[in-house]
């Protein structure tokens, strides 16, 4: 099944926020904001933009009848600033008018008097100044300390790994409108309509079921969209319950950019210990996480950035400690990983070091340390299912490893100008939120008596191809065409207290709640059929019903008639619960995910090294899908992860100035991959395994684990330079972009190379 949504996307047809018809009379709203990263806010004199013509009203924080809050989970983040401004972009009030165009004008007239504070954009200068936004946590298991002395081998380091820009398609947005008896309609483009619902009704003062969310689509997430979208829903929504009238609010993108937060940006220092024969029998970290000036879900993220601090490696003696660290930057949020890559980036980076000062590749340790089946992780649970070690011999199997390595050398011994550099990079990630609380979700589903059926989830589809899996669940549950099925679209008055669709969990926690409650509906018909053929073994295919194997004369259609006739429920809700989870904060023990998803990629790059650019080769992984149910869904959500990954490994460079100002506020500041940065080759193969029972019909979860492979692209660089200049001291330092090549490539005493390298390529000019 093709995903669902291609027939209107590719025509124009598909409606996102923007797209809803305007309501006669719908007013334009647009916030304003701090112009500097901290200070005390002295006076706000709004008087000159609100008498402007087609201004209808301007709202501060003294005009909120709730409360003045909008932080999830810390309080810590007001709607609009009272006394003090936190960060450049920093929400101050709402400007409400006839246009975009007449608000923008607006914004230009408001006067602020402020007096400037010292200003932190450093985490390690946060930490240095206790200023963290929850205690620091550490994961630990064994005991690090007493193992050191028996290591043959022990290093330590640093590693920095910098944010990333979310440049969804669809910039943030909202759209409300008052109802009867004080309610309020909102349609957001959010991953967590529950968020918004919530908080809409904190801000304004009214209970939840007065406010409805609806979402139809996205035009992307990221994560960008689980916590930020709430801030713009609720401003839009007071303002239409405080002027009785619709108001309408779209992003501008460099506003987006400016006033949204990014992936985490870390500070990593790490401490690897190994054996003569190349085991890590030991590992500590402190990650100093950039979370920005509020807590967003900076402290979650951290939580999965502990979880996923040893990679696809077993260590039997972890320290890992992770301090939220609070600066006068936009307050960090989701970014598809949720903190793993950050921590899977740094045991990387210890692992290269390793490999360098030993002399060998770092391909080596990598393979002697993948998980096995018992292992004990940091966290408690016990790995079952374990596949590091075949997708890795999957990998050499198809593609070659050690043949494609002996490649690279022959090229680099051959060649002076341009050197490869090739990267294995294995992948072990959990899958559940790992708030044991939120993972739970509910469907309703309704058959119709003319045998079509709609079905509500709470689910968001922001191009990931969920809704196309539900559509698959209900087909193949019910036995019926695909025709005759409708998903509809995330609405809180549908489906109550939904978890924003995240952690990859979307299609796992929704699938099985659908599932159920289209078992409960089929259980229904099947008594219905027996009664009328008077056979036991009953079922559906083709919208025919089968029964004792045979097809009968009896249709979908002709059954369900008969199933209403007789007043049997053709609606159903169910609730789903992931089964067996659970962690205990106290002890930072437990059993958090459901299953873990693995693989290995192999990623080879070229490097030139007089100019310090580079193009990759290829990239060819094997990836665990368990049973895939879409396999053309799941190469999409593979080669997309993968293409993020690797832009935030080279080229998404991410840059603050020390007044906390933006500097890569545009897309011609800030690059993202093209079609040009895509490696020529992308080899996918998915790995026949048995799935899992807790995924959606075995058919494991994608949106997040490919991710990781772009990890692999900053060391297959890194790999490229050393061939090149094999003495110089690299550091660890994320995004690799062409100009940190080009100056690790001329580190220290190459001049000689380098000039040689111009005489050979002389005739190139």
């Amino acid at each position: 099944m093709i995903n669902i949504d291609a027939h209107n996307h590719v025509r124009g047809k598909s409606v996102y926020l923007d797209d809803i018809q305007e309501i006669q009379g719908t007013l334009f709203a647009l916030p304003f904001y701090s112009p500097v990263a901290h200070a005390v806010l002295e006076c706000v004199d709004t008087s000159k933009a609100a008498q402007m013509e087609g201004i209808e009203a301007v709202f501060l924080h003294g005009d909120i009848p709730g409360e003045n809050q909008i932080g999830g989970i810390v309080p810590d983040e007001p709607l609009f600033a009272e006394k003090e401004l936190h960060f450049r972009g920093q929400p101050i009030g709402l400007i409400v008018g006839k246009s975009e165009f007449l608000c923008r004008s607006a914004r230009e007239k408001i006067a602020l008097k402020f007096e400037e504070l010292p200003i932190i954009t450093d985490p390690r200068e946060a930490a240095q100044k206790g200023q963290f936004i929850v205690p620091p946590r550490t994961f630990e298991i064994g005991s690090p300390d007493k193992v050191w002395s028996e290591c043959a081998h022990v290093f330590k380091g640093r590693a920095d790994v910098n944010g990333q820009e979310h440049l969804y398609i669809e910039s943030q947005g909202a759209y409300a409108w008052p109802r009867e008896d004080g309610c309020i309609y909102v349609a957001s483009s959010t991953q967590g309509p529950t968020a918004v619902q919530r908080t809409v009704a904190s801000v304004l003062g009214i209970p939840m079921h007065k406010v409805e969310v609806n979402v139809q689509r996205l035009g992307g997430g990221f994560g960008g969209k689980e916590d930020q979208a709430t801030a713009w829903a609720v401003m839009v929504a007071l303002a239409a319950f405080k002027l009785n009238k619709p108001v309408k609010f779209s992003m501008h993108r460099m506003d987006d950019m400016l006033m949204t937060g990014k992936r985490h940006p870390y500070s990593s220092d790490y401490k690897i210990g190994l054996s003569k024969d190349l085991k890590i029998l030991a590992y500590e970290v402190a990650h100093y996480q950039n979370a920005g000036a509020a807590a967003d879900l900076s402290p979650a993220v951290l939580e999965r950035t502990l979880f996923h601090s040893t990679n696809a490696y077993f260590v039997p003696n972890v320290k890992a400690t992770a301090f939220s660290c609070r600066t006068n930057l936009p307050p960090n949020t989701a970014f598809r990983g949720f903190g793993g890559p950050q921590g899977k980036f740094i045991m990387e980076c210890a692992i290269a070091h390793a490999a360098d000062k030993i002399g060998i590749s770092a391909d080596v340790i990598q393979r002697k340390n993948l998980l096995s089946e018992g292992d004990l992780m940091p966290y408690g649970q016990k790995m079952e299912g374990v596949l590091a070690g075949p997708t890795w011999e999957e990998c050499e199997k198809l593609y070659g490893i050690q043949r494609m390595k002996e490649e690279v050398k022959s090229f680099n011994e051959s060649n002076g100008r341009f050197k490869k550099g090739l990267a294995v990079q294995p992948i072990c990630f959990g899958i559940s939120f790992t708030n044991t609380m939120m993972n739970h979700a509910r469907a309703l589903v309704h058959v119709y008596h003319d045998g079509s059926v709609v079905v509500s989830t709470g689910a968001v589809e922001m191009g990931q191809g969920v809704n196309t899996k539900l559509l698959q669940v209900a087909c193949d549950t019910f036995g019926i065409r695909a025709q005759r099925v409708k998903i509809e679209s995330t609405n809180t008055l549908r489906i109550a207290n939904t978890s924003p669709t995240a952690a990859s969990a979307g299609a796992d926690l929704n699938g099985k709640a659908l599932q159920m409650a289209c078992n409960c509906i089929l259980d229904r018909l099947k008594k219905v059929a027996e009664e009328s053929l008077g056979g036991t073994n009953i079922y559906i295919r083709n919208d025919r019903v089968i029964s004792d194997g045979e097809e009968t004369s009896m249709s979908w259609n002709d059954l369900v008639q008969m199933a209403f006739s007789k007043r049997v429920g053709l609606s159903e809700h169910a609730h789903y619960a992931t089964p067996v989870i659970h962690f205990d904060k106290s002890k930072e023990k437990g059993h958090p995910f459901a299953y873990h998803v693995y693989g290995t990629a192999v990623i080879c790059v070229t490097v030139d090294c007089l100019k310090g650019i580079y193009k990759f080769d290829s990239v060819k992984l094997v990836h665990d899908c368990g049973i895939s149910m879409n396999i053309p869904v799941d190469n999409g959500q593979i080669e997309g992860g993968l293409v993020q990954g690797m832009g935030w490994m080279t080229m998404e460079e991410l840059l603050y100035d020390k007044k906390g100002r933006l500097m890569s506020n545009a897309l011609s500041t800030y690059k993202v991959p093209d079609i040009y940065s895509v490696p020529e080759d992308i080899a996918i193969s998915h790995f026949k395994s048995e799935g899992h029972e807790l995924a959606i019909k075995k058919s494991k979860a994608v949106g997040e684990p490919p991710l990781m492979y772009g990890l692999g692209a900053y060391f297959a660089i890194r790999n490229a330079i050393k061939a090149f200049n094999p003495r110089a001291h690299l550091a660890f330092d994320a995004p690799y972009t062409p100009e940190k090549v080009l100056m690790d490539l001329c580190k220290k005493t190459v001049s000689t190379s380098v000039h040689q390298m111009q005489s050979e390529d002389a005739g190139l000019s």
